[in-house]
């Protein structure tokens, strides 16, 4: 095959893939925490007329996410445009759930994105970077091993809070990362110091997982500046100071001071003060949780173990040069990463809904530096390895494609079927109220037992056209072992 044709056909693989993301979430329920957030209930209307925790600051004053500000305006924002756009072409019912498909695939394509740049160390995407995320993009799953390591989540809501904000803090650290991979000094213009600026304002009030990750990363950098800059003045204190880099350092102070902030505010979280686990029995979990993320399903321990298995192969099969040091070094940092990041993880309190303290959501952080250090070492070794060698190797990545596509079949899987024809019969009702025969969950965790608990769920869905008026509804427990 003519290698003119190769850069199409990555294209094409990546676009089917992604239209695959879009038809697997399209199918899927809605999460009983969006209509909460969308409308929003009187719960969640503390944080987007405050948007800074100031009432938690000032008076303590306890109340649902006082540090998720921006989480919680990106999904009103959306759901409250974005479904009325698309009603033009689809009906009510259908524009929800095309709504979540379509944000589902375009945060996969920011993630595949960032990824590519981290993996190639290039912002222009050419050959390189589309073989680099044609190998990556197998890996995002949202049937399959998505327990194990998916990126995109089932519920849509988390993706909001978990993928999409991680997906832009890729984005803020990219400038300072390419600087340092170059070598060259980190000079941003006016415009680009205020993006980042802002940016670093959006990403501390996105939630905990984020300021956990920053707080890692940046002492991570301080401490390996200083480390650097001691051997380079022959240990002189009074010298490194001329030489820090105000540009970078500004940016990087203003991001660690505000998520400082936001994980101080996140305190009056008023389902925290609900947690009943000692600090101490948290940590004792930890075990459980890591072999049941890694070691439950291969999934994510194959992943695990071609990345070890890539790092090794640098070292045996080819000569040492400066990158193939580097990548190995990177695996060494992603570790670290990785064990400081999951023991801070106990002290951003416990949820039931994730009794073993890690699971994919928290650790994901670590999911896409695996993702990333997979997709740079495999480029690497299929450049630089030769013959038969080369091709063995290129075989083996296929299959392991293959593998992951594979296991990423959703036929098996529930889908929102049940949902729409409880949502139909809503649409149909024309009484104030609704015995709905369907007992699957409709814009909640589970079946609605009595009229005024659907008060949240009606009016959302009135206020999307799906209803004709406020319909309150009330269904039939689950059978049994369901």
């Amino acid at each position: 095959m003519k290698t003119r044709y190769l850069l199409p056909l990555l294209l094409l693989f990546v676009a089917l893939d992604l239209g695959y993301t879009y038809w697997q979430n399209y199918r899927l329920p809605l999460d009983g925490d969006l209509a909460y957030i969308v409308l929003p209930s009187p719960d969640c209307r503390p944080v987007l007329s405050d948007p800074f925790g100031w009432a938690a600051l000032s008076r303590g004053e306890l109340y649902t996410a006082p540090n998720r500000f921006f989480a919680h305006a990106a999904m009103v924002v959306y759901f409250k445009t974005v479904p009325f756009g698309l009603q033009r072409f689809v009906s009510p019912i259908d524009s929800v759930y095309v709504a979540c498909g379509l944000f589902s695939a375009a945060v996969q394509a920011l993630v595949l994105y960032v990824l590519g740049l981290y993996a190639t160390g290039r912002a222009r995407p050419g050959r390189r970077f589309w073989l680099t995320v044609a190998v990556l993009v197998p890996l995002f799953q949202s049937a399959g091993y998505h327990n194990q390591m998916g990126i995109v989540d089932n519920a849509i809501t988390y993706t909001f809070f978990y993928a999409f904000p991680l997906a832009l803090l890729g984005l803020f650290y990219w400038p300072f990362y390419r600087a340092a991979h170059s070598g060259q000094p980190f000079r941003p213009r006016w415009w680009q110091y205020g993006l980042l600026a802002g940016l670093a304002v959006v990403l501390s009030f996105n939630g905990p997982i984020i300021p956990g990750v920053v707080a890692v990363l940046q002492v991570g950098i301080c401490l390996v500046w200083l480390a650097r800059q001691w051997r380079a003045t022959g240990g002189s204190w009074g010298a490194i100071g001329p030489r820090v880099p105000w540009p970078a350092f500004s940016l990087l102070l203003l991001l660690g001071a505000l998520c400082l902030y936001s994980l101080y505010i996140g305190q009056f979280e008023l389902e925290s003060r609900d947690i009943t686990i000692p600090l101490a029995e948290r940590y004792r979990r930890l075990p459980t949780g890591l072999n049941e993320t890694f070691f439950r399903r291969p999934g994510l321990a194959i992943l695990l173990g071609v990345v070890l298995l890539n790092t090794l192969l640098l070292g045996r099969l080819l000569p040492a040069s400066t990158e193939s040091r580097r990548l190995r070094q990177l695996l060494g940092w992603l570790a670290l990463f990785a064990v400081a990041y999951m023991l801070l993880l106990p002290l951003g309190g416990y949820r039931e809904y994730r009794p073993h303290i890690i699971r994919r959501d928290s650790i994901m952080p670590v999911l896409l530096g695996l993702m990333a250090l997979y997709g740079a070492t495999t480029y690497y070794l299929a450049q630089h390895l030769t013959g038969r060698r080369r091709l063995g190797y290129m075989a083996w990545v296929a299959a392991l494609s293959v593998f992951y596509t594979v296991s990423d079949n959703s036929w098996k899987y529930p889908t929102n079927d049940c949902q729409r024809e409880a949502l139909a019969t809503l649409a149909r009702a024309t009484t104030p109220t609704v015995d709905l025969p369907q007992s699957c969950p409709v814009l909640s965790w589970g079946p609605i037992p009595a009229y005024g608990e659907s008060e949240v769920q009606a009016e959302l869905l009135a206020y999307w056209n799906i209803t004709r008026g406020k319909r309150l509804f009330r269904q039939p427990p689950n059978p049994p072992g369901l």
